[in-house]
């Protein structure tokens, strides 16, 4: 019988730094293989394996499309891919984002559990926001085992407590440093009992990302039409709710969990704002010029009434403005101070 052999791990914002020290800390002859996906932007050149290369005892290199799986291997997912799990090898897809982000973490742990059931173990480490929790109970649908990092361990909280607060039956809450330990453990372990059927919605859904014409052109899929836009194609999303897990996902396969779409959503109502914005200063400074060509050719009254909608416009704009300074500041900047931590390890 084989033991908990496929292990995949995903993190965002302080990732490098976890993944270092989970590394570092595994032994060259982990009876498992170990799948990664770290949040990094999709055009770039990821230097991950070769940090954990130099920190680590087991090889490590970005993923090939068709690569076989292999013990005592660690695949790190290139940039602008999805790294999914076969029987046996390993798919990249430039399929759809998943909560803004490819690779994504839910499309690993997802296609790992269909694949190999009660043999995987998934890994949840420090990270924003909350991408890893639908795969993460995807993994636990099939048996397999679910280890998060503690949140008040991680860098970031988002990530582990969003799985935590998600899904209650979590096998491992673990500071860091103990989570390799378990690791070893749980590969070492034989897996027991018979393996459990792969849901509709795991199928439908691993499908999707591999962009599956039959299951894109197919009505009966899981969920309920909502009331909101996708913000990445405009299409309708369906809304998903599993156990208390409110996602959405587009035709295309776009998907979102609810405090995903939220950022989203703000992200795109400051983009609309700053446009508004744009758009008032543009009026009042056309609205000034005009009135003072008015008041060159002696047109009071003309160039009193363009005044006035100079200083109309200006007070609108400065509600936006205000509206800007105060949500931009308290609003995105966990998001941003996280994106400032990646950039300078994670990518070149």
């Amino acid at each position: 019988m084989p033991g908990h052999d496929i292990i995949v791990v995903g993190t965002s914002a302080g990732g490098v730094e976890a993944l270092t020290s989970m590394v570092k800390n595994l032994p060259p002859d982990l009876n498992a293989a170990v799948m990664i996906v770290l949040h990094v932007p999709s055009h770039g050149t990821s230097v991950l394996p070769n940090i954990l290369n130099r920190a680590g005892n087991l090889p490590v290199s970005h993923a090939k499309d068709g690569e076989q799986i292999r013990l005592g291997q660690i695949y790190v997912a290139p940039p602008n891919y999805h790294l999914l799990v076969k029987p046996g090898y390993i798919q990249l897809t430039r399929g759809p984002r998943e909560n803004g982000h490819r690779p994504a973490i839910d499309p690993l742990f997802r296609t790992a559990a269909r694949a190999y059931g009660r043999r995987v173990v998934a890994v949840v480490l420090t990270g924003v926001l909350d991408d890893g929790t639908a795969g993460l109970r995807a993994v636990k649908m099939r048996g397999g085992v679910a280890v998060v990092q503690n949140p008040e361990d991680a860098m970031y909280a988002g990530m582990p407590r969003s799985a935590i607060e998600n899904i209650d039956d979590i096998d491992y809450i673990l500071p860091l440093s103990a989570i390799p330990a378990v690791l070893v453990n749980l590969a070492n372990t034989q897996v027991e009992g018979e393996e459990d059927p792969v849901p509709e919605e795991i199928e439908i859904e691993s499908n999707l990302v591999e962009l599956d014409m039959n299951v894109l052109n197919n009505e009966e899929r899981p969920g309920k039409p909502s009331t909101f836009g996708c913000p990445d194609c405009g299409g309708t999303l369906w809304e998903l709710s599993e156990g208390g897990l409110l996602r959405f996902r587009c035709r295309t396969g776009h998907a979102f969990s609810a405090e995903t779409l939220l950022a989203k959503q703000s992200d795109a109502l400051e983009d609309a704002l700053w446009v508004a914005l744009r758009a008032l200063e543009e009026k009042a400074s056309l609205s000034r010029r005009m009135a003072k060509r008015m008041r060159d050719r002696n047109q009071p009254l003309s160039a009193q009434r363009l005044e006035e909608e100079v200083q109309d416009t200006q007070e609108r704009a400065a509600l936006i403005r205000d509206v800007l300074l105060k949500g931009t500041a308290t609003d995105t900047q966990e998001r941003t101070q996280a994106l400032k931590d990646e950039e300078p390890t994670d990518i070149l």
